[in-house]
């Protein structure tokens, strides 16, 4: 008999199996029950007959308590009535481990009580799709950066230097010397850049301010291309292939998270059409005083309400280009005619999720950055070596961070939970 996990059903039809699983939920009537079963790969439905297995096999059934781990040993059958296409009829069972009294019960719970209970949470069957949905999305990234002939680059957490100032950073003591959890590995990519021609780095990035909104996390993953050789215009070009790919890759490979989410593949569909629409930062501001937004001044940020606005007068993503110089990192490239902007770009995501890329051309004039870095007040021997990719062969060379998790909640439609939590390492891990 072989082992299987539901995932692969379709290939052992008609078979007898032996399946790990644990009870998602059970309904039973005098003489069927009827157990939802759950391995991590996908659910679907065991039919426990009373007619076809020893009383003794009925009876356990009827007894089993939500997520209650099993051995669960039948014949894997076609099932047209469900969205998976399978079921198990069971002959055998054999608890592994009882759950008494399980917390998150079929019933409604609150956000509250189920962000308490998040590690539980995690099990259900929309935190399970989320979870697939941001699988396929890191799945995708590694393809389309590998087909596009990228090297992975890890750079460090800790960091002595950082990309754009320390007033948001996480602070330690490293052998009685300053250091920094890392805000984004873009630097040291810039140095990879260089040595590589094209690079990426996929992982950890930390922001020492409480998280409030869906939009903000205390930890959070990015992917952080940088491309040498290459200006912003051909940067935007791989950012929106990039995103457009994964997109089709959730609308490829995620067809039950879809479902099980409610997502509407229609409207995802829509954002693999290129190229993205783009708007100046100028533009963008004129658009919002023009429609009733008297707290924008050109000079400032955007917050969410902006965004969204932005975003939603189109019907796919967005690049907002060239921002004022002032509120906007030290690294980035001046703009050849204006003093007061630099070569830039954030990409908005529909729906109202904000920004979920934001990038530039890289400033490659040693002189100009030096000065930069002086009216910035950072450390000029920590950012020597940064200075010297400009003295030895620099090149025009562009780049972008896209957050994960935000990425995560557009595609898979996730509306706000909950504000800061006590937990944000495990809040990030499980909940865009």
């Amino acid at each position: 008999m072989k082992q299987i996990q539901i995932i692969d059903s379709k290939n052992h039809v008609g078979e007898t199996v032996k399946i790990g699983a644990w009870i998602a939920n059970k309904r039973s009537s005098g003489k069927i029950a009827f157990l939802q079963l759950r391995d991590g790969t996908a659910y679907f439905q065991g039919i426990v007959v009373k007619s076809e297995v020893p009383e003794e096999v009925f009876q356990l059934a009827k007894g089993l308590t939500q997520e209650t781990s099993v051995w669960i040993i039948g014949e894997i059958r076609e099932d047209s009535r469900s969205k998976f296409g399978y079921e198990i009829g069971v002959t055998g069972i054999e608890v592994i481990g009882e759950s008494h009294e399980y917390p998150i019960t079929p019933k409604e719970h609150g956000t509250d009580f189920l962000m308490d209970h998040r590690h539980l949470w995690l099990r259900s069957s929309r935190q399970h799709a989320i979870m697939q949905i941001r699988n396929e999305i890191i799945r995708a990234t590694y393809e389309f950066f590998n087909n596009n002939n990228f090297v992975k680059i890890d750079p460090p957490i800790l960091t002595a230097s950082t990309a754009e100032g320390t007033t948001d950073l996480f602070e330690t003591n490293y052998f009685d010397q300053k250091a920094y959890l890392s805000q984004s590995g873009q630097l040291y990519m810039e140095a990879a850049a260089l040595a590589f021609g094209k690079v990426f780095s996929f992982g950890p990035t930390f922001r020492a301010e409480k998280s409030k909104t869906r939009r903000h996390l205390i930890e959070f993953w990015m992917i952080e291309p940088e491309m040498a050789f290459m200006h912003q215009e051909e940067s935007l070009e791989v950012q929106e292939q990039y995103v457009a790919f994964l997109v089709q890759s959730v609308l490829d490979n995620c067809d039950h998270a879809l479902d099980v989410l409610e997502r509407d593949r229609e409207v995802l569909k829509k954002y693999t059409q290129l190229p993205f629409p783009r708007i100046s930062y100028d533009e963008a501001v004129e658009l919002l005083k023009k429609n009733g937004f008297d707290d924008i001044e050109w000079g400032d940020d955007f917050g969410s309400p902006h965004e969204t606005f932005i975003a939603n007068s189109f019907d796919r993503p967005v690049f907002i280009l060239n921002y004022p110089k002032a509120i906007k990192a030290f690294y980035m490239k001046p703009h050849p005619t204006r003093d007061d902007v630099v070569i830039c770009a954030d990409m908005i995501a529909p729906e109202g999720y904000g920004e979920i890329i934001g990038g530039s051309e890289r400033a490659i004039d040693h002189d100009y950055l030096l000065e930069q870095i002086r009216n910035h007040d950072l450390d000029e021997k920590e950012y020597s070596w940064y200075l010297d990719l400009r003295r030895y062969g620099s090149v025009p060379h562009s780049g972008f961070g896209l957050g994960l998790e935000r990425t995560v909640t557009w595609l898979a439609g996730i509306e706000h939970v909950r504000e800061a939590s006590p937990f944000p390492r495990l809040l990030n891990r499980i909940y865009p």
